[in-house]
């Protein structure tokens, strides 16, 4: 009921009549909006996904800016089970292409963390220390493990996208 009086009171303060643009202007504008020979396309594929690079080690990179953020893919976070330890570099320390960089314990196995890419690490997922189990709620968002500022951004080239990650998944089993 209150929020009805806000909306009236500041509606009252509108003309009920708003200006409009020559057919000529509208039609600049939509060339601003939509650029004049780019088409639209509609994709069924999410934005995250697209992003995401994989190593053959499980390992996962989404790149933003020049800074890699890592972690492990769900397919590895499964099969390793309830992570219950996280150990993970220090920042600042840097690492080569494939250098072991920590380690993931689970109830039921220990895995080594692999570097996708050269850089300087820049930071780490502080709250993995008191929750492990992050990497297996959320690999992909609040499971995250290291940030790097990548060096050779043409390493990233090596990688695998979603379409042959799952390839090279189902070659696993």
């Amino acid at each position: 009921m209150a929020m009805r009086a806000v909306l009236r009171c500041v509606s009252a303060n509108f003309s009920p009549k708003l200006p409009q643009l020559s057919s000529a202007a509208q039609v600049s504008a939509a060339r601003l909006l939509w650029g004049s020979n780019s088409p639209r396309t509609l994709s069924t594929t999410s934005a995250l996904s697209t992003a995401i690079k994989y190593t053959n080690k499980h390992e996962w990179v989404r790149v933003e800016g020049g800074i890699s953020t890592v972690g492990i893919s769900n397919y590895a976070q499964e099969a390793l089970g309830d992570v219950v330890y996280c150990g993970l570099p220090e920042v600042g320390q840097r690492l080569e292409r494939l250098e072991e960089f920590g380690a993931l314990e689970s109830v039921k196995a220990a895995s080594e963390l692999y570097s996708p890419l050269a850089g300087e690490v820049t930071e780490i997922n502080t709250a993995l220390a008191e929750n492990p189990g992050l990497v297996n709620k959320a690999c992909y968002a609040e499971g995250w493990l290291i940030k790097i500022a990548i060096e050779k951004p043409e390493e990233l080239e090596d990688l695998m996208d979603q379409a042959a990650y799952d390839k090279f998944i189902k070659s696993l089993e």
